[in-house]
């Protein structure tokens, strides 16, 4: 009965009852001016001339049309309320709700948060003295999400990184992860490798004194001694390598004939004009050979052919050398068996009973007498 009466007495008086829950709160103007700023319970509000709008702790921002109006209208009202952040023209801000990161503010923003949401603290940072973001600062905010403002760099070992602001060279950073932020400043960092490393120039066409078109594998062993140099010098200094060698070889083939580049192939090859441009820039040239050498179809044949008929002089020349100490050895026999009757009967016996051996019958001529006539001559 009474919740009838109080029902009927606001409809005449022209107000309505709006009731909260502790996570929502309610911006009321009244006749266009603010009026108040409801929490959770009951509340007695005018039907008519009223603007309500309904807000949720949820989202700890807070999000109105009214925002600027309210600070600038009723201080109080916001105040008792809510959290304003602002950051400088250098300054990024992270806002933590019970130390834990919600939110990064770039430089030269504004954001308000509601205070019962809270309780909120705000670590500021200040981008003129440096743009290091700290390594446990930087893993909390990867594991709220909110890098977009920061970046994050890995160094290997053996490795160095350049840093690099705004597109100018700032130093070095060991190795390690580095995490910077990136407002309101361009941030990159190179890594360059410090470790003995090989660059291979492979494909290459090149013509030889001789008018031979081939193409030719090379392969050089370098390493960065000057990692400031090498990043600012030139461009890409693997690719001014690659192109230095590629020339000066090519001078080098052109003066050579094909049977002297075949000759020299893995041999160490002498550059020195590349070392002193590579040196300049930061790079250090230690051995440069060449790997392979592969000729066209019709000079491989033709290479082929020649290779196969120098190995058939070698192998003739051997063959008559070994023909020619066989006819000098039979030669010396001969001469050692006429001026000794002996030995040539004692060479006839060995024949006969070599033969003896391989024959079921043996028939002698000459009769048994005479040939123990023969055997006791020549024993005596």
């Amino acid at each position: 009965m009474t919740h009838m009466l109080t029902h009927l007495w606001d409809t005449l008086t022209g107000y309505e009852r709006v009731t909260l829950l502790e996570t929502e709160r309610m911006l009321v103007l009244t006749r266009g001016r603010f009026t108040a700023l409801l929490g959770p319970g009951e509340h007695r509000i005018k039907r008519h001339h009223t603007v309500r709008e309904g807000h949720s702790l949820d989202r700890l921002r807070f999000a109105s049309a009214y925002d600027r109006a309210l600070f600038r209208s009723r201080l109080d009202l916001a105040e008792a309320h809510l959290t304003e952040v602002r950051t400088g023209p250098d300054e990024v801000a992270v806002v933590l709700r019970e130390g834990v990161p919600v939110e990064v503010l770039k430089p030269e923003a504004r954001a308000v948060f509601w205070t019962d949401a809270g309780p909120f603290t705000v670590e500021r940072f200040d981008l003129t003295e440096s743009l290091t973001v700290p390594p446990a600062l930087m893993r909390r905010l990867t594991l709220a999400g909110l890098t977009r403002m920061a970046t994050e760099f890995a160094v290997p070992d053996g490795h160095v990184g350049m840093l690099f602001l705004d597109g100018v060279l700032e130093g070095r950073m060991a190795p390690g992860v580095h995490a910077f932020w990136t407002v309101p400043r361009h941030v990159a960092l190179r890594v360059v490798d410090l470790r003995m490393r090989t660059h291979d120039v492979t494909g290459h066409e090149v013509l030889t004194k001789d008018r031979v078109t081939l193409r030719v594998n090379l392969s050089a062993t370098y390493r960065v001694v000057d990692a400031e140099r090498a990043v600012t010098a030139v461009k890409d200094f693997d690719e001014a390598l690659h192109r230095a060698l590629s020339l000066a070889f090519r001078r080098k083939v052109g003066a050579l004939t094909l049977d002297r580049l075949l000759a020299e192939k893995g041999e160490a090859e002498d550059l020195p004009e590349v070392r002193v441009a590579m040196a300049e820039i930061g790079i250090e040239l230690r051995e440069v050979a060449l790997k392979d050498v592969i000729l066209p179809g019709e000079m491989r044949e033709i290479l082929n052919r020649v290779v196969a008929a120098e190995k058939e002089a070698e192998a003739n020349v051997i063959r008559r050398r070994e023909e020619t100490n066989a006819t000098r050895s039979l030669l010396n026999t001969a001469k050692v068996m006429a001026e000794n009757p002996v030995m040539l009967r004692l060479k006839e016996l060995e024949a006969l009973e070599t033969i003896a051996g391989k024959v079921e019958r043996l028939t002698v001529h000459n009769g048994t007498a005479g040939l123990m006539d023969d055997i006791v001559r020549l024993r005596d």
